[in-house]
């Protein structure tokens, strides 16, 4: 077996930089809501 991997690198610009944080920022927040969900019920 052959073990292989591809690394990609990626360079924003300054308007996707800002489209990422909103999109990750936006994902961790729904995460963290729902896992208080769950721990509270």
């Amino acid at each position: 077996m052959v073990d292989r991997a591809f690394v990609f690198r990626i360079y924003p610009n300054r308007e996707e930089e800002v489209l990422s944080a909103k999109t990750f920022g936006c994902c961790r927040f729904v995460w963290n809501r729902m896992l208080t969900d769950k721990k509270i019920w």
